[in-house]
């Protein structure tokens, strides 16, 4: 397995090291009075809402990997469709905390999470299963993958609201590329009345690839495997992961258009 591949062990010390590099880079962008109440890409959050969000989830995962760890049942998960309506109200419980105060609480946060990121063993990475507040029980591989969906995807956020001109690194969409099929997968709208089937052709990095997506009344499924008889949308991985995120309208169809644009409205926003 590829060390850009942060589902398997191999990808562990590399997912890790880009998290703490977007984390510190957030941390910079973030710690000047002026940033702090600047706009973002991620709708009316300012950057102190984007640094709130972020502490919340993080303290959250405590929780669960001490559920995971002490075996205490976890409730019952809190579902996608109501994340993004919770999420701001709990980035808004934090929104006065002053500046100084809810960095160094996630500076604090992101030293915790990473010990217990660094303590997974190469069975704990998969064989873990960790309750998700919204998704219910995961394997342990993906926390670190949302740790780098919060601080990479949020740090494009805050370069979003500077009006500048920007990318999103190339490490974190080639290690987010293979999450973004999960992300869609849970995110359908009503699958049942649009079904489909796409190919995604993702042109380069570690991840590139092929693969065929089906919605259907059971959901979606998703393989690698040959797209030449189907519609294809074509993406770079940085355009892959942002249109996944809702922050762009990215891609190339080749195909028929119609079908690229009922698979691409079948998903909420989170």
């Amino acid at each position: 397995m590829s060390s850009w591949n942060a589902m398997s062990f191999e990808g562990k010390d590399t997912i890790l090291s880009v998290v703490r590099r977007e984390a510190e880079q957030l941390f910079a962008l973030a710690d000047s009075d002026e940033a702090w109440t600047a706009p973002t890409g991620a709708g009316h959050w300012q950057v102190r809402d984007v640094v709130a969000h972020i502490v919340d989830t993080t303290e959250a995962y405590f929780e669960s990997f001490d559920s995971a760890r002490g075996g205490k049942e976890a409730p019952p998960a809190y579902g996608l469709p109501g994340m993004a309506d919770r999420v701001d109200a709990q980035a808004q419980a934090l929104h006065d905390i002053p500046r100084a105060e809810l960095l160094d609480r996630l500076r604090t946060d992101l030293d915790k999470i990473t010990e217990i990121f660094q303590g997974l063993t190469e069975e704990d990475w998969t064989g873990l299963q960790v309750p998700h507040f919204y998704m219910g029980p995961l394997p342990a591989f993906f926390y670190p993958a949302f740790q780098l969906m919060d601080y990479g995807v949020h740090t494009w956020d805050v370069r979003q609201g500077s009006g500048r001109a920007h990318g999103l690194p190339g490490d974190v969409a080639d290690l987010l590329t293979p999450f973004m099929f999960v992300l869609w997968k849970y995110t359908i709208t009503d699958a049942a009345q649009n079904p489909c089937e796409i190919g995604i052709r993702v042109t380069s990095g570690p991840n590139a690839g092929d693969t065929r997506v089906s919605i259907g009344s059971e959901g979606m499924d998703y393989a690698p495997g040959d797209v030449s008889d189907l519609t294809v949308l074509e993406f770079d991985p940085g355009s892959f992961v942002l249109t996944a995120f809702g922050r762009s309208n990215s891609g190339s169809v080749r195909g028929n258009p119609a079908v690229a644009d009922t698979f691409l409205n079948e998903f909420f926003r989170i």
